[in-house]
């Protein structure tokens, strides 16, 4: 290629047409199919480049939609969960309120049975101890009657 740009300038300077004419041309083709090839290289390249972007918007193009698809699933996926799973706390927390209020019951039932129990236990201890001293006074009553009996035998007794 050098050649031929050197070849170009002295054909300039020389002024001479014929053999440098012929000369000149085929440097000039030289020239041409030299640039057309470069060129057709460029655009081999360039096209090889527009292939390879091209493929990669559409597995691109592939991946947004796969991953739509996906958002789509997981969006449909989770609402119906969202609201069983808030149906069911709200469930729970009235249950939730209810056993409060029934253990709140209870402790005060309980409460109430105990000191219930307490005064239950301490009148059937009064009536133990009540009937045990009535016991004791109908033993002591019959023990002197008993004696006021055989007083009264004896007084009676020997007269007659």
């Amino acid at each position: 290629m050098d050649s031929a740009m050197k070849n170009l300038a002295s054909f300039g300077s020389s002024g001479r047409l014929s053999t440098e004419d012929n000369e000149g041309e085929d440097i000039s083709k030289l020239a041409i199919a030299s640039f057309q090839a470069r060129e057709e290289q460029i655009e081999k390249k360039k096209m090889e480049v527009k292939v390879k972007v091209e493929s990669q918007l559409t597995r691109a193009e592939e991946a947004t939609k796969r991953l739509a698809q996906v958002w789509e699933e997981l969006e449909a996926f989770s609402d119906p969960m969202r609201k069983e799973v808030a149906l069911m706390r709200k469930k729970v927390d009235a249950v939730n309120r209810e056993v409060k209020l029934l253990g709140q019951t209870c402790q005060k039932k309980e409460k109430e049975y105990k000191d219930i129990l307490e005064a239950f236990q301490e009148k059937n201890n009064e009536k133990t101890q009540l009937t045990n001293a009535l016991i004791e006074l109908v033993k002591q009553s019959e023990s002197l009657r008993m004696k006021k009996l055989e007083e009264l035998s004896k007084i009676v007794g020997p007269t007659s």
